[in-house]
């Protein structure tokens, strides 16, 4: 039986870094992606800009170039397919790890990783060490409302085009929810804001912020702030409000959900990792050990439900530091 001396679960940002260190530091690795290279940033929409600067993007040394001050998706999937081709990584995509368990082998304790690829073909790789690098933009948060998986529902939004003329309802307060709503409007959209709290999240874009608050005065966006939703049916959505408890039906040709993602949770849990207040998992923050021995988070996968504090900008040294703790116990 082959036995890696770490398996890196998750191709992005963070996983990319710690299969750089690996390969640098002659451990033998394999990464695992249940998608595409960097599936999160391949998922946002195309015309998506980042908060940040092009070199707090970068990753292993190597230099993200931009004629931009913000760099855009686009140039952002350029660059780590470079990274990739730089260093030569070891990935293997549209692989879902199904469980990550220990076992005895040969008088040695190491890791099971289940996989189950696109193409339905299972399999087992063993690792001494698991490094989750799982982020959390794959699981998205649940309203767990009455319609909530009628056709209609989006938990991600993609082009603004096909909503033109369309009676959009769009649910959050966050990034997401303010840039979509801007862009659909400016498509044609009719664009209703459902939020259940007084004002839109403090963390939007200070370019985005004027814009979505100047739109939502004048009317050219509708909202409902201190609402909650509280049902979907096939043309419309029932929402209901916090203080009077009014409740008013909205006409819906389209509902986005835009209610945040959370990282896969029951996968950690089952792995053994005790989760605590807010589902943060149990981890030491020097090492980024779990309270599973030889399992690691790195990137988004520390967070719990608060995803407001660990993005690519920080996360992306998660890598250097876990694979430098396991180097020094390999080496010991």
């Amino acid at each position: 039986m082959s036995v890696r001396d770490v398996i890196i679960i998750g191709g992005g940002p963070s996983g990319l870094s710690a299969a750089i260190a690996a390969k640098k530091r002659g451990l033998d690795y394999q990464v695992i992606e249940q998608g595409v290279l960097v599936n999160s940033i391949y998922r946002f929409p195309p015309q998506m800009v980042f908060f940040t600067t092009p070199e707090l993007l970068e990753i292993g040394g190597l230099p993200f170039v931009s004629p931009y001050d913000k760099p855009t998706r686009g140039e952002s999937l350029t660059y780590y397919r470079k990274v990739v081709e730089k260093f030569d990584l070891q990935i293997s995509f549209e692989e879902t790890v199904l469980s990550v368990e220990r076992e005895e082998e040969g008088g040695e304790s190491v890791f099971a990783v289940e996989t189950r690829s696109s193409r339905g073909v299972q399999r087992v790789r063993h690792g001494r060490h698991v490094i989750f690098a799982i982020g959390y933009y794959d699981q998205p948060n649940y309203l767990n409302v009455p319609g909530e998986d009628l056709p209609h529902v989006r938990h991600y939004y993609g082009e603004p085009h096909p909503y033109y003329r369309q009676r959009v309802v769009i649910v959050g307060g966050g990034n997401s929810a303010a840039e979509s709503a801007l862009e659909m409007f400016r498509t044609g959209a009719h664009v209703t804001m459902v939020h259940r709290h007084a004002e839109l999240k403090k963390t939007i874009k200070y370019w985005v912020r004027p814009d979505i608050d100047n739109r939502i005065k004048e009317g050219s966006i509708a909202a409902r702030f201190n609402t909650c939703l509280t049902e979907i049916r096939p043309t419309s959505v029932v929402v209901k409000a916090n203080d009077s408890g009014v409740v008013e039906e909205l006409p819906a040709d389209a509902v986005f959900l835009l209610t945040g993602y959370h990282a896969y949770w029951d996968l950690m849990a089952r792995a053994g990792i005790i989760l605590r207040e807010k589902n943060v998992p149990t981890h030491d923050p020097e090492t980024l050990e779990t309270n599973v021995p030889g399992l690691f988070l790195a990137g988004g996968a520390v967070c719990g439900r608060d995803t407001s504090n660990i993005f690519i900008e920080n996360g992306r040294f998660h890598g250097e530091k876990i694979i430098a703790t396991i180097a020094a116990r390999l080496q010991a």
